[in-house]
């Protein structure tokens, strides 16, 4: 598959979590000449299978994927890294002939690679370590009046209490000198043409229903003892960014004790409930992803004709 003159042509699925979107890729992929890009910020991460929901190495062997197990759970991953290593996979993908056919739920990583990212640096834990320091002893208020001189306009998207937002905005000038604010003006948009394309499930009650009996498939084929073992890592801890995911949080409180695990349980599902929901109202505001319904008999039909017309026009 060849570029034209916008540039390389790509198609995605996307959708809340729980919406079936793995499934209909692997039919679609068994069907045309596709490889799959995960979009999925915690799949990157190897010893994270269970929570992730991460088609197995079987699936894998017969269907080609990309951005799973590259990193420890100990790194970051970025918007920024996943636009970089998506655009040279797609170039890849397109010299030998095939379609390539982004899946996942990250939303911002969609984004991104539709609209490019600013050139910001990666983190840095020596950098980030020095504001949790000062911040611990002075407070986060204090440290958003201290962006508030070199950024004002940063400090005033970011609410005092915003500790991430505060970090990395304290963390980007400290290594390159310059604001957040005048990086993300000089932001680089990929020469892609991406189709995006949005599984909506028409009964919210299904896919509550759906929510749950799979949390349920994580704890039966061993989500607890997953997270146990994540926990022996010494690098590893409930602030690392790859235990930010939904699931793998929860089950680390319950390791602390922190809750019984009916209580576990309850939170997990709320808080992939309430993912579910972030995802949808996105979608809803999304004016250049077209929805189709997650339960239509004729979804892979429609979807189909979409992967053709992308494989004939190469």
């Amino acid at each position: 598959m060849a570029s034209d003159s916008t540039g390389l042509h790509c198609l995605a699925i996307t959708g809340p979590t729980a919406s079936g979107k793995t499934e209909l890729a692997l039919a679609l992929a068994r069907e045309f000449p596709l490889e799959i890009i995960s979009m999925d910020s915690a799949m990157v991460y190897r010893g994270m299978d269970i929570g992730t929901a991460k088609p197995d190495r079987a699936i894998r062997a017969e269907v080609r994927h990309h951005l799973i197990d590259i990193l420890d759970p100990e790194e970051s991953y970025s918007a920024g890294r996943f636009v970089a290593d998506t655009t040279r996979l797609i170039e890849e993908i397109a010299s030998r002939g095939r379609l390539a056919l982004i899946v996942g739920g990250t939303m911002l990583y969609l984004k991104t690679l539709r609209d490019g990212i600013a050139p910001l640096p990666e983190r840095d834990s020596e950098v980030r370590a020095a504001i949790d320091a000062r911040a611990e002893t002075q407070g986060w208020p204090a440290l958003h009046a201290e962006l508030a001189k070199v950024d004002p306009d940063a400090a005033r998207r970011i609410e005092p209490t915003d500790r991430q937002r505060i970090q990395r905005a304290l963390e980007v000038h400290a290594i390159t000198g310059r604001s957040l604010t005048v990086l993300q003006q000089e932001t680089v948009t990929p020469e892609l043409v991406v189709e995006s394309l949005a599984l909506m499930p028409g009964d919210r009650a299904r896919l509550v229903r759906t929510i749950e009996e799979r949390f349920g498939a994580m704890v039966e084929r061993g989500l607890i003892d997953e997270v146990r073992r994540l926990r022996e890592r010494p690098g590893l801890s409930a602030d690392s960014t790859s235990m930010r995911a939904v699931g793998y949080r929860q089950t680390w409180a319950y390791l602390d004790g922190r809750w019984d695990w009916p209580e576990t349980a309850r939170r997990a599902i709320v808080a992939t409930r309430q993912l579910a929901k972030r995802q949808l109202t996105w979608l809803r505001s999304d004016a250049r992803t077209a929805q189709f319904d997650a339960h239509d008999p004729a979804l892979l039909k429609n979807l189909g004709q979409r992967v053709r017309r992308h494989l004939d026009s190469a």
